[in-house]
């Protein structure tokens, strides 16, 4: 989903008349985002920002340790990449770059950007090699989407393009880029994708050993039923190799329209096992998210398996109805997602209510490198702009 600038409005004369716009505008503005004022926590950016994500280097040598976080904005109709940069653990941020894909310029589009170091070398790239890509190209007549990858090698500061993952055939969508490395050692490549007449909507990876040649396209999750749509995957290595992945399952009405879903892997690039669309977490009251999932990976001291960190737009209880800790709750799990999640305070607190493209949507989560604090990074509705609002907040023990 990308966002377009308003067209400008000419001034009224009648005082009476602009006093009666400014209360109507208000009046939408609140139904528009359900209730007044913003997230907790420090904004990000004073302006549009949105699908936040955030790593911390660790193969950047004398950087290692900043916080680095990316948002989607625009500049007029140009979609842009925005870096940030922390050097006291997310206490504060300071742009130090911009992605500016001439494929995302002039109202073509720009959605869903990740942002990923190479842990190893892939090809010519080094460990440490910056990886930012985005979906291009949704709002273009007789639209062909594309998913683009830009490198940085110098923490952020400066971009260049290094290859396409995959380019649509149809006007069907290519969403959601997420980088892994899998256990041979390639740099892996899950997306959405809608270009298959037989699905809405399914989940793909592709891979490559040099960073610029993807090959070996293939579905990893996907539905017998042509309406239903999997997406959103973002993946994680647990302390044991194993790979866990968070997505939606979006489908027909219902209590579980777009619930949250999981499934494992034991090298990262093969996806079968398991239930046929993968286990729904849950808590052990039986309260379940939906919508725009993300998880994270932080060690855990005696557990070789470490702690998943996992985050829904919507938390639901057992019955169906929003429950009382919506916008505010994060889950942990320390089995490797297997069994019950335990609901934690969120960092950031998300006021808003409406559930749409902005509101507490794919919130980017970062443990701290031992696991005791977790940072967030989540969008709200303020003033009509989708902000990005950051916060750490530390981690009760199991």
């Amino acid at each position: 989903m990308s966002a377009r600038p308003r067209t400008p409005i000419p001034p009224l004369r009648l005082a009476a008349l602009l006093s009666a716009l400014v209360a109507l505008l208000a009046a939408l503005l609140t139904a528009q985002t359900g209730t007044a004022g913003a997230a907790s926590g420090t904004v990000l950016r004073n302006d549009t920002g949105l699908y936040p994500r955030a790593i911390r280097l660790a193969y950047n040598g004398s950087a290692n340790g900043r916080v680095l976080s990316s948002v989607v904005t625009f500049s007029g109709n140009n979609g842009l990449g925005t870096i940030y940069e922390s050097t006291d653990s997310g206490g504060s941020f300071r742009q130090v770059g911009a992605v500016a894909d001439p494929e995302a310029a002039g109202g073509q589009g720009l959605c869903c950007s990740t942002l990923f170091e190479l842990p190893r070398a892939i090809g010519s790239l080094p460990a440490g090699t910056l990886l930012w890509a985005a979906s291009v190209g949704q709002d273009e007549t007789d639209r062909r989407m594309a998913l683009r990858v830009f490198k940085s090698n110098d923490v952020g500061r400066t971009w260049s393009y290094l290859s396409t993952i995959a380019t649509a055939g149809s006007t069907g969508g290519l969403w959601e880029p997420e980088f892994s490395v899998d256990a041979s050692g390639q740099l892996v490549a899950h997306y959405s994708d809608e270009t298959d007449a037989a699905h809405s909507q399914k989940l793909m990876a592709a891979r490559t050993s040099n960073g610029t040649t993807w090959t070996g396209h293939h579905a990893t999750v996907v539905s017998s039923l042509v309406s239903d749509r999997p997406g959103m995957a973002v993946v994680r290595k647990l302390g044991n190799g194993t790979y866990f992945m968070s997505y939606e399952i979006c489908a027909a009405p219902g209590q579980y329209q777009c619930v949250v879903h999981y499934r494992t892997s034991p090298d990262g690039w093969d996806w079968s096992s398991g239930p046929f669309l993968g286990h729904r977490p849950e808590t052990a009251d039986g309260k379940y998210f939906k919508h725009a999932p993300t998880v994270a990976w932080s060690p855990e001291a005696g557990n070789p398996l470490g702690r998943l960190f996992l985050i829904g737009q919507v938390l639901y209880n057992k019955d169906g109805s929003v429950a009382a800790g919506n916008n505010k709750t994060v889950w942990v799990n320390s089995a490797g997602g297997s069994g019950t999640w335990r609901e934690i305070a969120a960092p950031v607190t998300v006021s808003s209510t409406v559930v749409d493209y902005c509101p507490n949507y794919s919130s980017a989560l970062l443990p701290s490198a031992n696991g005791t604090s977790l940072l967030e990074i989540a969008t709200d509705w303020d003033g009509g702009i989708c902000k990005p609002y950051f916060a750490t907040k530390s981690v009760p023990s199991s």
